[in-house]
């Protein structure tokens, strides 16, 4: 009975020994799950409980805890050149409103340039100018009407003097004709009377 307690006894020591120190045995198992979680939850799964704890494998510690370090440093990179990305859009930004402020600048001059015009050494805005020039065109416009109006009044006025110069003229004319056949009947009968005075001297 003594030799059976001890041989369980030893057997005991034995399997203590072996899941105290069981981590500092190589870890051949593989994990399927790359992950940090899939590697957390791999090392829990492998790992023994004694009296309440958790004996972790020093290795598959060492793994998960070298995955952490690379993530952190991919991760702090990674925002680094987010960071620097960043800056460079904003100076890129900066650079192109900068760009398009000196554009709509250059366009408000070319505006302004289009919108003026100069006559006779006098410098106009195109509205006002505009509004002179068509000013200037309604002025003639109407300036051209009344001189057509009078044009047509003055040819009125003329034709109606020809055709009166005409009357006039038709009409002494006539008188001339009637004056002279007055005047040639006359001078028949002047005639006539002196015949008669002649003949009556010679008898």
């Amino acid at each position: 009975m003594q030799k059976i307690k001890h041989t369980l006894l030893f057997l005991g020591a034995m399997l203590f020994i072996n899941v105290a120190f069981g981590q500092t045995l190589p870890d051949t198992t593989k994990n399927t799950d790359p992950s940090l979680n899939g590697q957390y939850q791999f090392m829990l799964k492998k790992s023994k409980s004694f009296n309440g704890a958790r004996l972790i494998n020093p290795s598959r510690l060492s793994s998960l805890w070298k995955s952490v370090s690379d993530t952190l440093r991919k991760e702090r990179k990674q925002l680094q050149e987010a960071r620097q990305e960043i800056k460079a859009q904003a100076d890129n930004i900066s650079s192109l409103k900068g760009e398009v402020n000196g554009k709509e600048s250059s366009l408000a001059n070319a505006n302004a340039a289009v919108n003026e015009i100069k006559f006779l050494g006098i410098s106009f805005n195109k509205g006002t100018y505009n509004t002179i020039v068509w000013a200037i065109i309604i002025v003639l416009g109407v300036g051209l009407a009344f001189v057509i109006f009078q044009s047509g009044k003055l040819r009125h006025e003329a034709k109606y003097r020809t055709e009166l110069y005409q009357e006039v003229a038709d009409e002494f004319q006539a008188h001339k004709v009637k004056a002279k056949d007055k005047e040639m009947k006359l001078a028949r009968e002047l005639q006539d009377e002196r015949n008669k005075w002649d003949d009556g001297r010679g008898r």
